[in-house]
């Protein structure tokens, strides 16, 4: 009886993190979806913030802001599940090697990218049917999917195009995710030191401070590399079947030639907004949920 009492007790610290990591996620994407859909249809070349609002509202109503929601809240059960939990483990076994003390900010850089690594491969299949969700609208009508939820594309996928198809953009998503994390996790863990033992903020000033600086940080970082898989993951063959890019080098390449570095960051504004908040959401949601646990013992 005792023995089983231990391995409960073992088990529990070892799954909290990517629970409440994934639970965090869920929350803030149910808030942030909306934003999500207008940025990737100012990627899609749609038009302004405010004219695919007004034309969304007007053309397709309001639940059209929601489309793929499925799909988003999949992609944070598995992308930040993995992403926040294999953060913080990481980011707690190099302490202890480091005799407890905070780490530097390249090795919480480190642990933000290889966190990122694993959330992406993770959560790529659900991410493609986001994407193609969203992007399912603008495209003619003979080329729509019709994808009714996340599983129901997910299986359309498998089926008709083959299991791998699955992670296709894998590539491009799992550097995008790096970026991210890497601006996200690390910086988040150095404003949080920095506010609370230079500035001597209190904590939930010094949560929602690490958690704007952390959300500027990520949107800054993974931009470029989020408009390329976007780019890969909307992509349609032509009338002879070739696809415009062979792949997320050459699409960034032709992207550079024709509109220059700044076109990597078509529709910041609207992304920052999304993504910051998001990163911020999550953040502050995380420690509620930590507060709520603590006050529980568990």
């Amino acid at each position: 009886m005792g023995e089983e009492k231990k391995t409960k007790v073992a088990v529990w610290p070892t799954i909290k993190p990517f629970v409440n990591g994934g639970v965090s996620g869920m929350l803030a994407t149910s808030v942030i979806q909306p934003i999500d859909m207008i940025k990737v249809r100012i990627q899609l070349g749609q038009g302004s913030a405010a004219h695919i609002t007004t034309t969304m509202l007007k053309n397709e109503g309001v639940a059209a802001f929601y489309k793929g929601l499925s799909a988003g809240l999949l992609r944070q059960a598995t992308y930040t599940t993995a992403r926040l939990g294999s953060f913080r483990i990481l980011t707690n076994k190099a302490i202890e090697a480091n005799d407890g003390k905070p780490l530097p900010l390249y090795q919480k850089a480190l642990c933000g990218l290889t966190a990122g690594a694993i959330g992406a491969t993770v959560g790529s299949p659900a991410d493609l049917a986001l994407i193609r969700m969203q992007a399912d609208a603008t495209l003619p009508a003979a080329q729509r999917r019709h994808y009714t939820n996340a599983f129901h594309a997910l299986f359309r996928i498998s089926k008709d195009e083959g299991v791998l198809a699955l992670w296709k953009g894998a590539g491009p998503t799992v550097v995008r995710a790096m970026a991210l994390n890497m601006g996200m996790l690390a910086s988040y863990d150095q404003s949080v030191e920095f506010f609370r033992d230079n500035v001597g903020l209190g904590e939930s000033a010094t949560v929602v401070g690490a958690s704007s600086v952390s959300g500027f940080f990520a949107a800054a970082c993974s931009l470029p590399f989020d408009y390329v898989k976007t780019q890969i993951q909307k992509m349609q063959p032509d009338a002879e079947g070739k696809y415009p890019y062979t792949g997320s080098l050459d699409c960034a390449v032709k992207t550079l030639k024709e509109g220059g570095p700044f076109k990597f960051y078509t529709g910041f504004p609207v992304y920052c907004v999304r993504i910051a908040p998001h990163v911020m959401m999550t953040w502050i949601f995380l420690n509620q949920i930590q507060k709520l646990e603590k006050s529980y013992g568990i």
